[in-house]
């Protein structure tokens, strides 16, 4: 009996699948390389995507407009192949040889970039003032770009995971560890974001291309020696199926199939397995819960079984599916909320540079340096929230978390509203100088401090304090304990989600308001300063309220998906409510 309290209680094991002691695996002691890992891929990431759009119009000459789309494209193509991580390492490889497999690719992709800009043959050639970049030099860039998007991707839902996987939520110790491990998640990658705007961007510009994008990759390098160090600390979940994509297909059908069945009222008469089965599984059984109802069909005892697709389903299973439509609802609600991770690096940007930005009498502020304070104010306040917030907020309500999940992500969301309307307050500020100092060209500047936008940019940092952490943390522990990977997708996906959206809300406004001008004059036109920048950010305001009271509302009715609080070792502890 010893020897099994030695153990983990989660069914965690070694890389060759035996069990692993609790005192000397995972904690605290396997996520500082995970972390740091974290840290160093997106220091190499962002020295990447950070400055990528002056590098397609200052050294491919590229045009302004494909340059930007370009960038966009490549963005969203990293924020979506989570997806495929998560596929990949549900139904396949695991978490851990998913990481090993995208830290491959990966390295391949940052090998390409560094070869790509700095060898002259591959460097676009000037003929007659005229630089062109080949047909060969461009291929071979955007496969180094698009290896790293797919290398980025496919870590991202994994590395982060597998970080969660280290605390064995069958101990209330190790369980409340989890809680700050989304926090310093978040906190180790403004670090790796910051390092690169600041410094990379800098190197890039004032000592060449291949330099800078050749410390990234040795960032990138440092990242996995440090990850792979940690190899015999690590703790690994084991799969117990190959594809979970036919079994969970299967709920609707069975429950469709069975529509003109009676439901009995009471779930304990619906199909299930015994609690030892899941044990001896090594699975958690899914208590049912009144949620979604119509899927409860599918475990109707009395459904035909003459053949195997109509044999009724497990409570468990129809669960599972339970809390995968829960996330879908929540993640909808995310894709307003998320226009706001472009506004920063886009219209704030654009604003900034119509804006005094002289500090001194030689230095001026490039606009996108503001971007720092929103990065800024994320690592002062995720500590404050991790060590002071949350242990305040556990001792008022006795929730290990401090906060439930969505009530942290409605405090962010609030914030955002916040935000808006003072992204419009000082737009409508600027625009007073405009009309008063009769300003009418864009090159003209308006005789107001950028320092006038520092309040939004703080605002949203404190914003993702909440929202960033709190979503991650959702997704992780809402998913099926045999989909963890897919469940940190869905929020990486909201990332990409919201790109996508504002690209549509922005060209839908520009259309809109060139269509009603008269003279096909639109509000976010070039020049910011004979603009109506200010009716955009209304409208941002007007739907991130109103995503706010839905929000509110459906976050008050959410059920939490209950899984059942027995260690596969069959030791009985007490159940707490999530």
């Amino acid at each position: 009996m010893e020897e099994k309290e030695g153990h983990t209680l989660d069914g965690t094991v070694n890389l060759n699948g035996g069990p692993v002691l609790s005192s000397t695996t995972g904690k605290w002691k396997a996520c500082v390389f995970i972390l740091a890992n974290q840290l160093f891929e997106r220091f190499a990431y962002f020295g990447v995507g950070a400055n990528l759009v002056i590098y397609m119009t200052s050294e491919l000459h590229k045009d302004m407009v494909s340059a930007v789309t370009s960038v966009n494209n490549w963005s969203g193509t990293a924020w979506m192949t989570p997806v495929l991580g998560a596929y990949i390492a549900d139904s396949y490889l695991g978490r851990f040889w998913t990481i090993t497999f995208a830290l491959l690719i990966y390295a391949t992709g940052m090998g390409l970039l560094v070869l790509t800009t700095t060898l002259e043959c591959f460097k676009p050639t000037c003929r007659n003032e005229i630089c062109k970049a080949s047909t060969t030099q461009l291929a071979l860039f955007y496969v180094s770009i698009y290896t790293i998007a797919l290398g980025s991707g496919i870590l991202k839902p994994n590395l982060s995971t597998f970080g969660a996987d280290q605390f064995d939520d069958f101990r209330q110790k190790e369980k409340v560890f989890k809680v700050s491990f989304f926090n310093w998640w978040f906190f180790n990658t403004a670090c790796g974001t910051l390092a690169a705007t600041l410094f990379l961007v800098y190197i890039q510009e004032r000592f060449g291309w291949g330099l800078g994008y050749g410390v990234s990759a040795i960032g990138f390098l440092l990242g996995a020696v440090t990850f792979f160090s940690g190899l015999p600390m690590y703790r690994h979940k084991p799969r117990h199926s190959k594809s979970h994509a036919k079994e969970f297909f299967r709920v609707p059908i069975v429950a469709f199939r069975n529509r003109n069945l009676h439901l009995p009222s009471n779930p304990s008469e619906l199909h299930e397995f015994a609690l030892e089965h899941y044990i001896a599984a090594g699975r958690r059984q899914i208590y049912h819960t009144p949620r979604f109802r119509f899927l409860d069909k599918a475990a109707i005892k009395s459904s035909r079984t003459r053949y195997e697709s109509n044999a009724p389903c497990t409570v468990t299973q129809v669960e599972t599916n339970k809390a995968v439509l829960g996330m879908i609802g929540i993640w909808l609600l995310t894709i307003i909320p998320g226009n706001f991770w472009a506004v920063e690096v886009t219209m704030f940007v654009k604003q900034g540079t119509t804006m005094d930005r002289k500090l001194g009498r030689n230095f001026e502020i490039p606009a996108a340096s503001l971007w720092g304070f929103v990065v800024v104010t994320i690592l002062i306040c995720l500590p404050i929230y991790d060590c002071c917030f949350v242990p305040f907020m556990r001792r008022r309500s006795g929730h290990h978390r401090g906060l439930k999940m969505l009530h942290r992500v409605a405090i962010g969301f609030s914030i955002q509203v916040l935000a808006a309307a003072v992204m419009y307050v000082v737009e409508l500020a600027r625009m007073d100088v405009i009309r008063e100092k009769h300003i009418t060209t864009g090159a003209e500047v308006v005789p107001m401090s950028i320092f006038w936008l520092v309040p939004q940019h703080v605002l949203l940092g404190l914003a993702n304090t909440f929202i960033m952490g709190g979503l991650l943390e959702f997704f992780y522990d809402e998913s099926p304990e045999e989909m963890k990977v897919l469940g940190t997708a869905f929020y990486t996906s909201t990332v990409a989600a919201g790109k996508y959206s504002n690209s549509l809300v922005v060209s839908v406004i520009d259309k809109f308001s060139r269509k009603i001008s008269g003279n096909g004059k639109s509000w976010l036109g070039n020049n910011l300063n004979d603009s109506h920048l200010d009716y955009y950010y209304a409208i941002l305001v007007v739907i991130s309220a109103l995503n706010l009271g839905i929000f509110l509302w459906v976050q008050r009715r959410y059920i939490y998906k209950k899984e059942n609080e027995t260690p596969v070792n069959g030791i009985e502890i007490l159940k707490e409510e999530t």
